[in-house]
């Protein structure tokens, strides 16, 4: 009987991994992504969010799918293509990369996009809100290149300047200007593709939700033209530039409202830290800031001392808040460490002071551009009103 019993227990045991090994495997509705070169099949993208990626490497001994962090080992069949799969993924946009022998390569598959310090591949998660970044049938502005020489920098700059559609058939008319800053190892293509920028404002425009406005997309990595006499560690001049330079050029080559009540300032992460640092030195300059995963105080969560925190800058809370029109700060609700501890420490130091402000959480998104997308969603709608 002991024996029946223990053979019983085994059978049922192994039973319920087979049926563990079921439940766990993808489900075969994979499509091609959105963001496939054009008459590429892979990489796929399945609706429980699972990556599945393809590439012919028949010299190769070892690939992986390499994306949020994990690598996955794909397999290779008797033609030497190699296929393999991810467990699901967040919605919205990440980079990732295919691992070659230890070589880690862009899927040639896929579009190319500037993160993580690299030109590399990046895949769409389809989001259940994914409407309010869609491609629509509705009057779309135009996001131009403008190149520029830079003074401080000694080199030419570019930035990106998304203008609404009407822009072009109203041309007695002048608009508000939102300077909108990337992240960390990302540069000026952030908002106008990963970010989707453009179609954002497009559909919040023609929804009549946000008031028509020119965004500048310009690149945070501005550094202090070196000559024979400061060689060394790159100084930083992006506020300079962005006060001297670039504000400027925009008022000259565009038809802008140049009073600060019509100009605002966000960005991301690294980008909120600058543009906080800028619009709290130029107050005269800017009404609204919009800091999107990210403060001045990164990557601190300890408690803020505001007699020295930006030389004082937020000590009068009630002058504060007679000048700001805007100011609002978003996060998601999977952010890792150290930005709800560093956000949440900013906070607080805002409700001891009494200064108003306006937070959002994303669902289910941690530091990622779905994130970001909804951040600006959300910010935009309340500018220049």
């Amino acid at each position: 009987m002991k024996k029946i019993g223990l053979l019983s227990i085994a059978f049922f045991l192994a039973m319920g991994n087979i049926a563990f090994s079921q439940s766990t495997k993808a489900k075969e509705d994979f499509k091609p992504s959105e963001v496939n070169q054009q008459g590429k099949l892979f990489p796929q993208v399945n609706s429980e969010g699972r990556v599945r990626a393809q590439i012919s490497a028949p010299e190769a001994k070892k690939v992986q799918l390499d994306i949020g962090g994990v690598k996955y080992d794909m397999v290779k069949d008797d033609k030497g293509l190699w296929t393999g799969e991810s467990a699901p993924q967040d919605e919205g946009f990440h980079y990732y990369q295919l691992n070659i022998d230890g070589a880690s390569v862009p899927d040639p598959g896929t579009k190319y996009y500037y993160g993580a310090g690299r030109w590399g591949s990046g895949i769409e998660i389809p989001a259940v809100d994914q409407e309010f970044y869609a491609t629509k049938d509705v009057p779309h502005g135009l996001v131009s290149e403008k190149i520029y020489f830079s003074k401080l920098t000694n080199s030419f700059r570019r930035c990106f300047v998304y203008t609404p559609a009407e822009y072009e058939l109203n041309p007695q008319k002048r608009y508000p200007v939102l300077y909108l800053q990337h992240g960390s190892f990302e540069d000026e293509t952030g908002w106008p593709t990963q970010g989707k920028a453009g179609l954002i404002l497009d559909n919040l425009i023609a929804a009549k939700k946000a008031v028509p406005m020119i965004i500048v997309m310009d690149n945070g990595y501005a550094y202090k033209a070196q000559t024979g006499e400061n060689q060394g560690r790159p100084v930083s001049v992006f506020e300079e530039v962005v006060i001297n330079e670039i504000i400027p050029m925009i008022d000259s080559k565009f038809r802008t409202l140049t009073d600060r009540e019509h100009r605002a300032i966000a960005g991301l992460s690294m980008g909120a830290n600058q543009t906080m640092r800028i619009i709290m030195n130029n107050l005269d300059k800017f009404a609204s800031y919009g800091g999107f995963s990210g403060t001045s105080n990164y990557p601190s969560s300890d408690e803020i001392n505001v007699e020295t925190f930006l030389n004082g800058a937020f000590k009068n809370g009630a002058a504060l808040n007679k000048q700001f029109k805007v100011f609002w700060l978003g996060l998601g609700t999977k952010e890792p460490d150290p930005f709800p501890g560093s956000v949440g420490a900013f906070r607080k130091m805002m409700d001891k002071q009494g200064i108003k402000y306006v937070y959002y959480e994303s669902p289910g998104t941690a530091h990622e551009w779905l994130t970001w997308r909804r951040s600006l969603h959300q910010y935009a709608q309340l500018l220049f009103k």
